[in-house]
């Protein structure tokens, strides 16, 4: 049996172990933007939850099978992944991709709405086609999407959530120990859960990052960046007088036109210097 100096002593030892991964963790740092991060979660942890989450989902929203629309989403997603390959090879962060099994399905539903799961499972919903309009437009939300998985946003929104909820020294064990838990937090983290009111400002940074390394892939893909600034603004009209529910963290619109339309510029210098062979809009 521990004795109680014993088990504050090992107790001590998991929490400074958790402070030295906190420290480390805080210098991860996201590809394009730079920015610091902490995400204390293994990627394969929380791939593993995310693609039992996407199986279950479209066992539940059976996916479109066939059809002009699966077809231009396959494609785009297929050329937003070549250019994510070829600036991750380029720039020395293939290892990063190693855990990234991409999918790409389309769900016959009116609501104005797309996610890409941890891990790169992505699904579109018929209506956020209908906005779109055209490949660009779509290639916009799809590079929307893939960034918040390559930003590991998921990841690091849960593990602000696991920290608020469970504590910081008792994360390991909310991982282990408390599946339901977890599984609502990676629901939530990925925006198919209930909101939690502390994440709603952290969101909307991560929009703005998500709307720039998007640009940057559709860029380097080949479809026109141009098109970036329009699909919000049409988004933003698309609810009537209340936005989609898929807009409910998302930055003011007129400021997240003026920023992409000043990215513009830096996206054709990624597409120049970082050339997509086998992209089919090259």
């Amino acid at each position: 049996m521990l004795s109680v100096s014993n088990y504050q002593s090992i107790h001590m030892k998991k929490l400074l172990a958790l402070v030295i991964v906190i420290t480390l963790a805080s210098c991860a740092k996201v590809a394009f933007t730079g920015r610091s991060q902490t995400k204390l979660i293994p990627d394969a942890e929380i791939n593993a939850m995310s693609f039992a989450q996407y199986d279950q989902y479209l066992t539940e929203n059976r996916p479109v099978t066939g059809g002009a629309e699966l077809a231009m989403v396959k494609e785009i997603g297929a050329n937003l992944v070549k250019a994510t390959e070829v600036y991750y090879r380029a720039n020395g962060l293939e290892a990063e991709l190693s855990n990234f099994q991409w999918e790409f399905n389309v769900v016959d539903d009116p609501t104005v709405n797309a996610f890409c799961m941890p891990g790169g499972k992505v699904v579109i919903y018929t209506g956020i086609i209908d906005v779109a309009q055209n490949e660009d437009g779509l290639a916009v939300v799809m590079g929307h999407e893939i960034a918040h998985a390559l930003a590991h946003h998921g990841n690091e929104r849960m593990t602000q959530g696991l920290m608020t909820q469970a504590g910081t020294a008792a994360l390991d064990i909310a991982l282990q120990e408390k599946p339901a838990m977890t599984r609502n937090l990676l629901l939530t983290a990925v925006g198919l859960g209930t909101q939690i009111g502390v994440m709603l400002p952290f969101s909307r940074k991560h929009e703005s990052e998500a709307d720039e390394i998007g640009l940057y892939l559709m860029a380097m893909a080949g479809y026109n960046p141009n098109e970036a600034a329009p699909f919000w603004q049409r988004m933003a009209g698309s609810g009537g007088q209340s936005p989609p529910e898929f807009l409910s963290t998302h930055p003011n619109p007129e400021r997240r036109s003026s920023d992409l339309n000043n990215l513009v510029a830096k996206s054709l210098e990624y597409k120049a210097k970082y050339p997509v062979p086998g992209s089919t809009k090259r």
